[in-house]
């Protein structure tokens, strides 16, 4: 369809490849990207939440982001989000900054969840500054929608506010509110003009009725090929029914053993052979046990 955004697409929120807890598994990461390409992602954002990005510190995100430029050649028009939100705006300048200078595709920000009791206007001159310092003028910023892990979210007013401020630059959200009538509402508010990202397998084809044009979703490690479906039957103008209800099923099978990184983690390494990486603390990998129990049921599907 010649009228959907450039960003928009199939993507994982990429799990983070670790040895242990201080050292990244950089080896691991272009079979990884490769992985997913396979499976029908059009990209993968690094650093979100399942990528376990606020545990990240700057230097370690750059060390990463600067590895997997590396093997963008051999992944022809496969596109690539770097999660740069902190509190911190000057760190989220500086993170921004080399996103673009490292030549990724978009960047998606959380808000400055500390302060969570942020004015729109607080918010709205915080991404400002942001972008007028960090965004290129034909580059995209995604606000980083999740207020049930941030406590501070986006409303419709604000997101019209940056949009016809920043038209190019802010390019919309993704959509980790879980909430299927606010993506509604992001539809009937904005139409195609703001690009809304699903977070949320279980409701993909209801997003993509509402005019969102793709999704980030942490399944997605697992599942791209049943997300592509969905995307590649709705797009053509068929129906997704069918390859919706089985995705939405596997997504609840995976929210039974969250939060996600320990058990995509665990599963990507007992399906699919990659090495068993650990997390970050505070989170725990996953216990043999609970393991055993995810891999019966996910197996079935």
């Amino acid at each position: 369809m010649s009228d959907l955004h450039p960003l928009a697409g199939v993507y994982a929120a990429a799990v983070t490849p670790l040895k242990d807890a201080s050292t990244l598994d950089l080896e691991a990461v272009p079979v990884l990207l490769r992985f997913l390409a396979a499976g029908g992602c059009h990209g993968a954002l690094l650093f979100g939440t399942t990528g376990e990005g606020p545990s990240f510190s700057p230097k370690e995100r750059e060390i990463l982001m600067r590895s997997v430029r590396v093997y963008r050649q051999q992944l022809p028009g496969f596109k690539l989000l770097a999660g740069t939100g902190t509190p911190s705006l000057s760190e989220t300048i500086e993170l921004t900054k080399l996103s673009f200078d490292l030549g990724y595709d978009g960047v998606v920000v959380l808000p400055p969840y500390y302060f969570r009791k942020a004015t729109d206007e607080g918010l709205f001159n915080w991404f400002s500054e942001l972008i007028k310092k960090a965004v290129p003028a034909k580059g995209y910023l995604l606000g980083y929608h999740i207020p049930s892990a941030t406590g501070v979210g986006f409303s419709l007013d604000l997101l019209a506010r940056l949009k016809d401020a920043f038209p190019t630059q802010f390019a919309g959200i993704k959509d980790s509110s879980h909430d299927e009538s606010f993506a509604t509402a992001l539809g009937q508010r904005f139409g195609k003009d703001l690009l809304v990202l699903n977070g949320t397998d279980s409701y993909f084809h209801h997003a993509l009725k509402n005019h969102a044009q793709g999704a980030i979703t942490a399944p997605a490690n697992l599942i791209s090929e049943d997300l592509r479906e969905i995307w590649d039957l709705y797009q053509q103008g068929k129906d997704p029914t069918d390859a919706q209800a089985r995705v939405t099923k596997q997504r609840h099978i995976l929210e039974k053993y969250m939060p996600f990184p320990p058990i995509l983690k665990a599963l990507l390494h007992k399906l699919h052979d990659f090495p068993r990486w650990t997390v970050k603390p505070p989170l725990e990998d996953v216990d043999a046990k609970k393991l055993e129990e995810a891999m019966k049921e996910f197996s079935k599907m």
